[in-house]
C-alpha cells in the first residue's frame, strides 16, 4: 500500500441487515469511526476504500440474504473497495465457515469487539490509530433524527423451540440504567422526539443486573427528559406484562398506548411445543385486561404458521382469535426449520405448500380486521408526528401513536402550510385504503 493512499481519508460504506436492535449497533460502529477525522462515510459504495456490513443470522431466509450482499459487496474489490468487514450474528453463529466461504472478506467483528472498531479498520490498512475525538454525540441516527430505537438489553433467555437467538446474542444482558439514560438525555438534545424500547423481550429488563424487573422504573425516568415526547414498547413478552407496567402505559402520558407482544400462536398444544410460556386463556385475558385498563389500546403481534405438528384443529384456533379479538395489526411468517434449536428434530414437520396456504389466509383474515378497524377512525383527529415529504405525489408521510416506523399504518396527509420533518400536527383521518391512512391538517382545531 502506496504512502500516498495511507494518507488519503478512508471512505467507509456501511451495510446494515436484519432487525432494529442491528441498527442500533451499525449506528454505534458508525459513531466510534465518526470520533476520528481519518474517516469518511459515503452512501455510494462503489466509492468505498473498506465496507462494514453488519449481518443477520435469525432464519435460512436472513443467512441467505447476508451471504448475497457479502458477494455482491465483495465485486467491489475490482473496482475501488479495499477491505471488506463483516459483522454481527452471522459470525456470531458460524465465525470459521463465513471466512472458508468468503474469502474476500478481510475481517470478521462480533458485538464485543464495536467499541474497538476503529483500532481495527486503522491495524487493516497499516495506520497507527489516531486520538478520538470524545466531544462527538452519543450516536449516529440512520434513522428520522426525530425518532431512534433505544436498545436496552441483549440476547435471550426464553429458549424458545424454534428460535436461534439464543444460540448468537447468549443470555439476556441488560444495558445499565445509567447508560440508557445518558444516552437517552443526548439524543433528545439532538431532536429526537421518540424513543422506540427493543431488546428480544423488554419486559425482563433489569432482573440480570437488579435482581428485579425494572422496566417500569426505566420509563419513569425517562419521561423525566423534558425535550422527550413519546416512549414506544416493543417485543413485550406477554407473561410478564404486569399490573405495574400496565398501569405504566396507562397512566404515563409520554408513554404511548401502544403495544407490541409477540404471540407467536394461540393453540395451547402449539404453545406448549413452541417452549412458550403461558397458555391460550391467560393470553386471552390479558388482551381483555390491556383493553379494560386502557380502553384507546393498540395491540400489535406476530403469529407464526407451519410450526411442526400444527394440526387443522391448531390453525383453525388461531384463525377464530384474530377474528375474535381483532388485533391492531399483525405481522405473520412461516416456521423455519432451523438446526440446533429443538424444533429441527420434531416429528410431524409441515410442507412448504400447507405452510403457503395458512399464511395466505391468516393475512386475508387479518387484512379484514385491519381495514374494518382502521375505518373506524375516519373523521377523528389525531396527533401525528411527521416523518418526511414526498414532494413528487406533494403529501406528507406521519405516524401517530397507533403506528411504529416501518410496520404499521403510516398516515399520508396533506397541507397547505409547510409541515417540518419531525414535528406534530392535528391530523383529520378522511379514510383508509391499500394500507394507509389518508388525511388533512387540521389547522382550525
Amino acid at each position: 500500500m502506496t504512502k500516498e493512499y495511507l494518507d488519503e481519508i478512508i471512505k467507509v460504506g456501511f451495510v446494515s441487515l436484519g432487525c432494529d436492535k442491528n441498527r442500533v449497533d451499525t449506528e454505534n460502529i458508525i459513531t466510534t469511526l465518526s470520533r476520528h477525522t481519518k474517516f469518511m462515510f459515503v452512501h455510494d459504495k462503489t466509492q468505498a476504500d473498506v465496507i462494514i456490513i453488519n449481518t443477520c443470522a435469525f432464519l435460512k431466509s436472513a443467512r441467505e440474504e447476508a451471504a448475497a450482499t457479502i458477494l455482491e459487496m465483495a465485486e467491489l474489490k475490482k473496482a475501488n473497495l479495499k477491505k471488506l468487514i463483516v459483522a454481527g450474528c452471522l459470525p456470531l453463529l458460524k465465525k470459521e465457515e463465513v471466512l472458508k466461504a468468503f474469502p474476500e472478506v478481510d475481517k470478521i467483528i462480533v458485538p464485543e469487539e464495536y467499541k474497538d472498531v476503529d483500532k481495527i479498520v486503522f491495524k487493516l490498512f497499516n495506520l497507527k490509530s489516531t486520538k478520538p475525538n470524545k466531544d462527538t454525540p452519543a450516536r449516529m441516527l440512520t434513522t428520522p433524527m426525530h425518532y431512534t430505537y433505544l436498545k436496552i438489553a441483549d440476547g435471550c433467555n426464553n429458549r424458545c423451540a424454534y428460535c436461534k437467538i439464543p444460540f448468537i446474542r447468549g443470555k439476556y444482558t441488560s444495558i445499565p440504567m445509567e447508560e440508557i439514560l445518558k444516552e437517552a438525555e443526548a439524543l433528545t438534545e439532538r431532536g429526537v422526539h421518540e424513543f422506540i424500547l427493543v431488546a428480544q423481550d423488554i419486559t425482563r429488563y433489569g432482573i440480570d443486573l437488579y435482581k428485579d424487573y425494572k422496566l417500569v422504573e426505566l420509563l419513569q425516568k425517562l419521561s423525566k427528559i423534558k425535550k422527550l415526547s413519546w416512549i414506544r414498547l416493543l417485543y413485550c413478552y406477554p407473561d410478564m406484562m404486569s399490573d405495574k407496567l400496565i398501569a405504566e402505559i396507562r397512566d404515563n402520558p409520554k408513554v404511548l398506548k401502544y403495544v407490541d407482544i409477540p404471540l407467536q400462536h394461540i393453540s395451547n398444544n402449539m404453545l406448549k411445543s413452541m417452549k412458550r410460556r403461558g397458555t391460550k386463556e391467560e393470553i386471552e385475558a390479558l388482551i381483555v385486561k390491556l383493553r379494560k385498563e386502557i380502553p384507546e389500546i393498540k395491540i400489535r403481534s406476530t403469529f407464526m404458521v407451519g410450526f411442526p405438528g400444527e394440526t387443522q384443529k391448531d390453525f383453525n384456533e388461531l384463525c377464530k382469535f384474530l377474528k375474535t379479538y381483532k388485533l391492531d395489526n399483525v405481522g405473520f411468517f412461516k416456521y423455519s426449520r432451523e438446526e440446533g434449536t429443538a424444533s429441527y428434530d420434531y416429528e410431524n414437520q409441515i410442507e412448504e405448500s400447507v405452510k403457503d396456504k395458512r399464511l395466505a389466509k391468516v393475512q386475508k383474515i387479518q387484512e379484514k380486521i385491519a381495514t374494518k378497524n382502521n375505518l373506524k377512525l375516519k373523521g377523528q383527529t389525531v396527533k401525528v408526528l411527521c416523518d418526511f415529504y414526498i414532494a413528487k405525489h406533494k403529501f406528507y408521510v406521519g405516524r401517530s401513536y397507533f403506528s411504529a416506523p416501518e410496520i404499521d399504518f403510516e398516515i399520508l396527509f396533506s397541507s397547505f402550510k409547510r409541515v417540518p420533518n419531525g414535528s406534530f400536527i392535528d391530523v383529520k383521518i378522511t379514510d383508509f385504503r391499500q394500507g394507509y391512512f389518508i388525511g388533512e391538517v387540521e389547522y382550525n382545531k
